[in-house]
């Protein structure tokens, strides 16, 4: 008679999913809410056994330096400062810089033609200087 091996009468576990080994064509920083720091800080507070805090970072995907960075935020007191950030340079323009600039480019404009204004009454101040030195013609002044 053959002997059963012990291990050959429990089922097996059914496979796990492998991961998807494929790679993202445009990684999305990920971006965490004030709460979401403040519950993750809490449960690595509250991690008392050796390997707690490790299983943390490891059951959330984060690294330690974060924590480091979201306690320094936490104890300066600034929630504020737990809410994430916008990434890049500050915006420089002022927001009346864009009415400021089509006020300028309105005035530009009406000066523009102001000064043709001038220059077409000033035409005619030397047409009526003109035709003031010029006599009238005498057929002209028996017609009245």
């Amino acid at each position: 008679m053959i002997k059963q091996n012990s291990l050959d009468s429990i089922p097996a576990a059914p496979p796990s999913p492998l991961p998807n080994p494929e790679v993202v064509a445009q990684a999305q920083r990920r971006r965490f809410t004030a709460e979401y720091k403040l519950r993750i800080l809490t449960e690595a507070d509250q991690a008392k056994e050796a390997g707690g805090v490790g299983a943390l970072l490891r059951r959330e995907g984060l690294y330690s330096s974060l924590l480091t960075d979201w306690r320094r935020e936490r104890n300066s007191a600034n929630l504020q400062a737990l809410a994430p950030q916008k990434r890049g340079p500050k915006s420089q323009l002022n927001p009346l810089a864009a009415e400021l600039e089509q006020l300028r480019r309105e005035n530009q404009r009406l000066a523009e033609e102001l000064r043709k204004a001038d220059i077409v009454i000033d035409i005619q101040k030397k047409v009526a200087a003109l035709l003031g030195q010029i006599t009238p013609s005498p057929g002209l002044e028996g017609r009245r």
